[in-house]
């Protein structure tokens, strides 16, 4: 709602709509460190003196030097930059925070006065409107509660002190399940019961419920009133508050009715809605009890019921269920048994494939990695500094935190002398020579000794919004991205310390000058740190130069075909392109259809729907055959059938209610099954022509059938409406598929789908190579006028800088000027060819983002030497080998000072690199140069055979 008054602030201009809903991140962003400011001066008050007349110029200087430090500090933490600047909703989230903290002390300050509770339930009303930002914020409540406990308890013991920290767990589950979810759960029953038991209305149940909570409250209310009973009345009028903010998330419920175009989940009824909160489209994961990755799986248990609104009442959605597993472990930390995840788990942890987790490899792993890989790299990255931008979420040293001053041994970064290009020549690598770390654990210390109970409630709030958090969500590795903006409130507590380290500076380091003296110099060179930390972040969070993001949104949606299908699948393939149709109006003809949500039955309502310019998709799929708990998924059968089928037959079969195109389960429940994988469809060469589907002139290249085998051993109901799609389609709307998503999206169909670019276009021509021959097909016209005329490539080549998937984006379009240099050149259209090559030499970087860019820049050395360009080739040739030499030699050394083989991987890949390049000059006739590279290559290798075997 914030960010929709922000948008109007673009008076119509849809430009602008991003700029200011960006601006809106900015200021919450501002606020927040304005409110931590506040925090830490009344934090610093509350120590220093007892009343404002005690407040001298030598302690306003430090409280506000403290005030000051802290604040900036976190204002430059990487992580909380990173989020100011994007319209996301951490900003926003860490202003509630900051807003909570600062409004539970100030009702400390005036407690003992008239009035004073208003501040409690301020802080109430705003840990419920944070709900409707994001749920980190409740981890601010077991402060809130131990703030009050201290100063309302006249003495205080560890026996009391205990009893209240169960009593804060206690509120924040009551508050997370009690009233987030349950409250829901129960208006979701009772409107179940009020409309198919009794017969009435949808709503009735739900309306029935809400008037017994408001007469609950206010009865519990007016009893604690009458009763003067203040600690209870309090506590009724804290839930009032915190469900009056939460009520926010009734805009949700209003705009599904609305059947906006964009309506993920579609919460417009009680059990929708409940989904929705519930966040069921991210699964469960074991917290105290659960399997381990490789345990055995010996049964299926139903653990709940689904439900769906129908016409007159609530039908049967299914049931959900879950395996039973044949052991299990206390702390399951390593129990994803996705192949990717299975793999990572016995890399980090050095099992071999029949070994059994127990407690202590779990609990090793959530110290080693979950903890230490994946929350102290991120605490380091905020207040010591940053090697680089890469993803570290695999292991190793790349994406990890540095010192700038000495070796980190377990990192295996050796020196930091004599680094890399790879790590100084990326923007990320940030130092802050542990200046933030050294003053906020100072900040530590002298708080503990000054005020153990307020540093205790720090330490508690510091805890909650970080380790507790790794221990809660029990993340699994190799996620899309790092997540480090989910620990920003421990960062944030950790800079008041920051703040508090003023003091400590001036009364230990400075003690013996002067109050005054120590006040300014203690002030000073702790204000050293955030000056530092904005030094060394500015150049890497500066993204106002580049804007690839939107311009990929709009190259996909205008590289399109008029009326075209496009398949997505992930958030950065979809989401940009949702904001560049639906604010700035690209492309309303194209229909955007994200696989990854095909399978909900809510999102094929919306696409059965006319959007925007868009006719509805070429769907013959009923309500009743897709509808939640229905064809959720079917197996394959192979029923022996050799050749190939028509794939209207295959969706006909999935749909069929006969019995004979279903099978028997062990309970009696019959099921669709996929009898084959062998799938076909036949091609009418004259709607191909009609449609444009293909030119006129490539008419002779149309095949009669197009044939290819299904890439999986099950059919999802998203799958059925991508058949249904493909089989009803008749080449009337062109049909596109992201090249950013998996290759086994593409079902198999591989061999049909030609690059234009960014996207991949389903095209009936005959295979150019068989279904064991592995190459990317490449239409080439249109590729030429996308990279040649139409693409923007966001300023990649000039921005200030390139977060890493921005460079991973930039790899991207070099791969696709590659293909095509590479079809043009076997074509014979060298003309055309150096006029892509000077193209590329326009648009992309000139500097290496990482070492996967090395790769296309092999190829385009290649593709220049075809073009007879020798000397741009030569001169790519020695920046490669320049930069592979320097950062092998870094390899080098680290592995003989640590005495083993260092980044095995990066190290095969630089010297196969290196090899091929020797390999690229000897078959192109340039002597002098191979030998040198040759030379190069020989020495490195030689300083790398003690650690190689053969």
């Amino acid at each position: 709602m914030v960010q929709k008054l922000f948008s109007t602030l673009a008076l119509g201009n849809s430009s602008l709509v991003a700029y200011f809903m960006n601006l809106s991140s900015a200021l919450a962003s501002a606020a927040t460190i304005m409110f931590l400011f506040w925090t830490i001066t009344a934090l610093s008050r509350k120590i220093v003196a007892k009343s404002e007349t005690e407040i001298g110029l030598s302690k306003s200087i430090s409280i506000i030097g403290a005030g000051l430090v802290g604040a900036l500090a976190f204002a430059f933490s990487d992580s909380f930059w990173f989020s100011a600047v994007e319209a996301e909703v951490y900003a926003m989230s860490s202003l509630c925070t900051a807003i909570v903290i600062w409004g539970i002390l100030k009702w400390e300050t005036v407690a003992d006065e008239p009035r004073s509770d208003r501040w409690l339930l301020f802080v109430a009303y705003m840990i419920g409107l944070s709900i409707g930002v994001h749920l980190l914020n409740l981890l601010a409540i077991p402060a809130v509660i131990f703030i009050y406990y201290f100063k309302k308890a006249i003495a205080p013991s560890w026996q009391s002190t205990l009893k209240i920290f169960i009593i804060a767990i206690a509120v924040l589950a009551f508050v997370q399940f009690g009233i987030i979810q349950y409250l829901i759960s129960f208006a979701a029953k009772f409107d179940f019961f009020f409309v198919n038991t009794v017969g009435l209305s949808f709503g009735s149940g739900i309306l029935c419920f809400a008037v017994l909570i408001i007469g609950g409250l206010t009865y519990g209310l007016r009893y604690a009133v009458l009763k003067r009973n203040r600690p209870l009345q309090l506590s009724f009028l804290f839930i009032v508050l915190l469900v009056f903010g939460y009520s926010s998330f009734a805009l949700l419920i209003i705009r599904a009715h609305a059947k906006p175009n964009l309506n993920n989940t579609d919460p417009e009824n009680a059990f929708n809605f409940l989904s929705y909160v519930n966040r069921s489209q991210y699964g469960d994961r074991p917290l105290l009890f659960g399997e381990n990755f490789n345990s055995e799986k010996i049964d299926i248990k139903e653990t709940g019921k689904l439900y769906r609104k129908g016409e007159t009442q609530y039908e049967s959605a299914g049931t959900k269920s879950d395996y039973v597993y044949r052991d299990k472990t206390l702390a399951p930390r390593m129990y994803s048994d996705k192949a990717e995840h299975v793999d990572f788990y016995k890399s980090w942890m050095g099992f071999d494939d029949n070994h059994k987790p127990s407690l202590i490899d779990n609990l090793n792993y959530m110290f080693s990695f979950q903890v230490g890989q994946m929350y102290m790299r991120y605490f380091m990255w905020n207040f010591v500094g940053r090697q680089d931008n890469r993803d570290g979420q695999h292991g190793g040293s790349r994406g990890a935190w540095l010192s700038g001053v000495k070796p980190i041994d377990s990192l295996h970064l050796g020196n930091q002398e004599n680094l890399p290009p790879s790590i100084t020549e990326n923007k990320a690598y940030n130092r802050f020579f542990f200046l933030p770390l050294i003053i906020g654990l100072i900040g530590v210390v002298w708080h503990f000794k000054r005020n153990q109970k307020d540093a205790g409630v720090l330490a508690l709030l510091f805890i909650f919004t970080g380790v507790a958090i790794v221990v809660y969500l029990n993340s699994v590795p190799n996620e899309p991205r790092e997540r480090d903006y989910a620990y920003v409130g421990s960062f944030y507590t950790f800079a008041i310390w920051i703040g508090l380290g003023v003091f400590g500076l001036k009364d230990w380091i400075f003690k013996k000058l002067s109050p005054l003296s120590a006040s300014i110099f203690a002030s000073v060179i702790a204000l050293a740190a955030p000056v530092i930390m904005l030094q060394q972040g500015w150049d890497d969070h500066d993204r106002s130069e580049s804007h690839l993001a939107r311009d990929i949104s709009i190259n996909y949606l205008k590289s399109c075909a008029p009326n075209a299908i496009l398949f997505t699948y992930g958030d950065n393939d979809t989401f940009p392109l949702w904001y560049a149709q639906e604010v700035e109006h690209v492309r309303p003809d194209v229909r955007i259809v994200n696989l990854s949500l095909f399978t909900a039955d809510w999102y094929i309502d919306g696409m059965l729907k006319k959007s925007n310019d868009s006719a509805p998709l070429p769907l013959t799929l009923k309500p009743g055959q897709y509808v939640a708990g229905t064809r959720d998924i079917m197996y394959y059968q192979d029923y022996k059938i050799a050749q190939s089928i028509e794939l209207k037959e295959i969706v006909d079969v999935l749909l069929s209610d006969h019995d004979e195109d279903k099978v028997t389960m062990s309970d009696g429940s019959k099921y669709n099954v996929l009898p084959t994988k062998n799938l076909k469809i036949s091609v009418n060469a004259k709607e191909v022509l009609d449609t444009g589907t293909v030119p006129l002139e490539d008419a002779g290249k149309i095949a009669k059938t197009m044939e290819w085998t299904y890439n999986e051993d099950y059919v999802t109901k998203g799958t059925l409406a991508l058949f249904d799609i493909l089989a009803n389609n008749n080449w009337k709307r062109p049909i596109y598929f992201s090249n950013a998503m998996p290759t086994s999206q593409y079902i198999g169909l591989d061999k049909y789908l030609y690059s234009e670019g960014l996207n991949l276009r389903l095209l009936p021509l005959k295979p150019e190579v068989s279904d064991e021959q592995q190459q990317e097909l490449v239409n080439v016209k249109p590729l030429y006028n996308n990279l040649m005329s139409l693409y923007e490539y966001g300023n990649i080549k000039n921005a200030n800088y390139l977060d890493r998937q921005s460079a991973d984006d930039a790899n991207m379009f070099a791969n696709m000027f590659n293909s095509l240099l590479a079809k043009l050149i076997s074509e014979g259209k060298f003309t055309e060819g150096k006029k892509v090559a000077d193209r590329y030499f326009e648009v992309i970087p000139n500097r290496f983002q990482s070492m996967y860019q090395l790769a296309s820049t092999f190829f385009l050395t290649e593709n220049l030497y075809r073009l007879n360009d020798v000397q741009r080739a030569n001169q790519l040739i020695h920046k490669s080998a320049d930069y592979m030499g320097k950062e092998l030699t870094y390899l080098a050394d680290v592995s003989i000072s640590k005495n083993h083989l260092a980044s095995e991987r990066e190290v095969q890949f630089y010297m196969r690199f290196l090899g091929q390049l020797v390999v690229l000059t000897q078959n192109y006739k340039q002597p002098e140069l191979s030998k040198r590279l040759e030379k190069q290559y020989n020495e490195l290798l030689s300083r790398f055979s003690p650690f190689v075997n053969g």
